[in-house]
């Protein structure tokens, strides 16, 4: 079995979490709280099964991946000994709005 990955979470991604749990806190305290539980807990099972995510379409890149959480995306990038959390985004959300988070010419 091959070794687990080590989580890295950006600090853009935390950020994106931040800004996603305030707005929704506006409304519900208590979805805004599950909210973010269920986009941390979506990690749980990636440093050892790093694949499980489907690959972004948009991009079309083996190593950087997705999983939904309600509806939003969670993007990460695996690395040879890390998996790097690079973004959280709406679903609905054009990925060039957070195109600087991706390696160079990804988009």
């Amino acid at each position: 079995m091959a070794e687990a990955l080590r989580l890295v979470w950006s600090d853009a991604a935390l950020e994106d979490i931040d800004e996603i749990a305030e707005y929704i806190h506006r409304d519900s305290p208590h979805y805004a709280q599950r909210v973010v539980e269920e986009l941390f807990a979506a990690t749980d099972l990636l440093p050892e099964q790093p694949r499980m995510g489907r690959v972004v379409p948009e991009l079309g890149q083996q190593e950087i991946r997705e999983r939904f959480v309600y509806s939003y995306r969670l993007i990460y990038e695996i690395h040879s000994a890390e998996l790097h959390i690079l973004a959280v985004i709406h679903g609905k959300r054009l990925l060039e709005s957070v195109e600087d988070r991706f390696p160079d010419d990804t988009l």
